[in-house]
């Protein structure tokens, strides 16, 4: 099914900047990427909501991007991209100062300190978001996971980012009603787990 809808996903291509642009029906449009897209809910839903803004799902595992593949079908949403590949390499593909806003939703929590560098809002992570984020863009950030939360604040805040909006119940906040929730963050949040969220931007 990959294979057969290159219009909709690049296949872990060779390094190489990509023109997202041109795999758009509005090349204009601000361009918002998700990093471990898992399932595609949050962003086949952001894609629906909003219309006016080109979205890239990025996602490492190929079960998971299939089943995005499979909604966007279904959909046929002109302005969604989908990205099988490593959110490790997004420099080799996103020019810099191309992307207005990185999302992170529900990432795994690499808890062992020796698997730090593995998490998606370790510095040298950051280091790959400011490059490809447009001036004084940012990240909106959503974990079930508390102890991903501080790291993140910390991390956050040790690299010199403004904080827009810090909350340990995304669900009970001025954000609720505009939230668009992943499919773990239905999930958990069912069980009453407390959704952690975390917006911040780079300094121009």
């Amino acid at each position: 099914m990959i294979e057969q809808n290159p219009d909709y996903i690049l296949d872990r291509p060779k390094a190489g900047l990509i023109d997202w642009s041109s795999r758009f029906e509005n090349p204009d449009a601000p361009l918002y990427i998700e990093v471990g897209s898992g399932k595609g809910q949050f962003i086949i839903n952001q894609a629906k909501k909003h219309p006016d803004v080109n979205f890239v799902a990025i996602e490492i595992q190929e079960a998971a991007i299939g089943m995005i593949l499979r909604k966007q079908l279904e959909e046929q949403l002109p302005n969604l991209q989908l990205f099988l590949g490593n959110g490790e390499a997004l420099t080799d593909y996103f020019a810099e100062n191309s992307v207005s806003k990185v999302f992170l939703n529900f990432s795994d929590p690499w808890p062992k300190t020796k698997h730090e560098k593995r998490r998606l809002t370790y510095k040298s992570f950051l280091d790959i978001y400011k490059t490809i984020l447009q001036p004084n863009k940012g990240i909106e950030f959503k974990t079930d996971n508390q102890s991903l939360y501080n790291y993140s604040v910390q991390s956050f805040n040790n690299y010199g980012m403004h904080f827009d909006f810090v909350s340990v119940n995304l669900h009970d906040s001025k954000m609720a009603e505009d939230n668009i929730m992943t499919e773990y963050e239905e999930k958990f949040s069912a069980k009453g787990q407390p959704i952690y969220a975390l917006y911040a931007h780079f300094s121009a």
